[in-house]
């Protein structure tokens, strides 16, 4: 054993826009989207956003899971 925290992961959509910006949103807020100017900064921004909506409960929040269905 290491010692090192198991690496978190998330999953997230983002696409380049003809201007050059790169927009995106957490797969488990959809309704959420975010831009940034590189992909870089894109990542940062969603992973503020990750930290922030995991904290707690926010009204208003849709969320996106799996049902098992057998």
């Amino acid at each position: 054993m290491t010692g090192h925290p198991p690496i978190m992961t998330t999953k997230f959509t983002y696409w380049q826009e003809d201007v050059g910006k790169f927009l995106g949103y957490l797969n488990d807020f959809p309704d959420h989207w975010t831009q940034e100017e590189s992909l870089q900064d894109l990542k940062a921004h969603l992973r503020d956003l990750y930290e922030t909506f995991s904290e707690g409960h926010f009204p208003g929040i849709k969320k996106v899971e799996e049902l098992e269905l057998a």
